[in-house]
């Protein structure tokens, strides 16, 4: 790993990110088919709350000062808000067509930072949000046999992921990244344990490693994505996040027996081609502002 370039290194923890979220979300779905979506996002965050707590440790006093409680409960909110919508999606559909709807984040990041930030958005921009959300419509099939109101929700999830990084960008100028990440893990470990309450339903014995397993996967994953933004620039990393849609389909192959039909497919690919030809739009103008 030493051997590799610092961009190199960070594309390969991006992919072991991606698979470990991956591996997450599976586990997730497991779950609950026995328990409420409400406790296994529980489970997500105290894991993570638990291995952050041992990681930074020493450092917990000065990472907790912040300038910007509210805004860090803001984006907060919006990420716990992401991860709800979207267990409670891949509870009740496939896990391969949801994690391809969800994609649509970086697109919709685009415009909310065009509104919010008056970054500019040209004709180009606006195609490739137009085709990402139609690439979503694909998969969902509003007005056919398989479209629920569940069915938005992995959108939903998109548009709170969305808004999760936009408000991470405010952060990012005056705040060290462990901070936001410090207090992500509080504040959905909080609002989780209180909202879990009605539906707690004490894990059976052979559930506990797996419950286990889920926080700590989630944790392990965050860490990755995390140091493979300090190794590498993020917009040479991001395309890479889109591994996740093949190990979604792998994970739904071989867990639970779910084979994507045509529609489903060819919506992942007009969601991935959006996203990467928005973050290509925006890596050249980025390119062509710092000349």
């Amino acid at each position: 790993m030493s051997r590799l370039s610092p961009t190199a290194q960070g594309i390969v923890l991006m992919l072991g990110a991606i698979f470990l979220f991956s591996a997450m979300d599976a586990t997730a779905k497991m779950l609950m088919q026995r328990y409420a979506p409400m406790q296994v996002v529980w489970a997500r965050y105290a894991g993570m709350m638990l291995v952050v707590a041992i990681i930074l440790a020493p450092r917990l006093g000065p990472l907790l000062r912040t300038r910007r409680v509210g805004l860090q409960l803001l984006r907060s909110g919006f990420l716990f808000a992401a991860t709800l919508s979207f267990f409670t999606a891949i509870s009740v559909m496939d896990i391969a067509a949801a994690t391809a709807v969800m994609q649509v984040h970086p697109v919709i990041l685009t415009l909310g930072a065009a509104l919010l930030l008056r970054e500019p958005l040209g004709p180009r921009r606006l195609f490739g949000i137009a085709a990402a959300l139609t690439g979503a419509l694909i998969v969902i099939r509003p007005g056919s046999d398989i479209f629920t109101l569940s069915a938005l929700l992995p959108l939903l999830g998109g548009v709170f992921y969305a808004s999760y990084a936009l408000t991470t960008r405010f952060l990012g100028r005056d705040e060290p990244i462990l901070t936001s990440f410090l207090y992500t893990a509080i504040i959905g470990t909080v609002a989780a344990s209180l909202l879990t309450i009605p539906v707690w339903q004490p894990p059976a014995p052979s559930d506990t490693l797996i419950f286990l397993a889920l926080g700590a996967t989630g944790a392990l994953g965050q860490f990755l994505l995390i140091r493979s933004l300090t190794l590498a620039e993020a917009g040479a990393v991001a395309p890479f996040g889109y591994a996740g849609v093949v190990f979604a389909t792998v994970w739904g192959l071989v867990a639970f027996d779910e084979v994507p039909d045509g529609w489903t497919l060819v919506g992942a690919l007009v969601i991935v081609g959006a996203g990467v030809y928005v973050w290509h739009r925006e890596t050249r103008a980025r390119a062509s502002a710092a000349a």
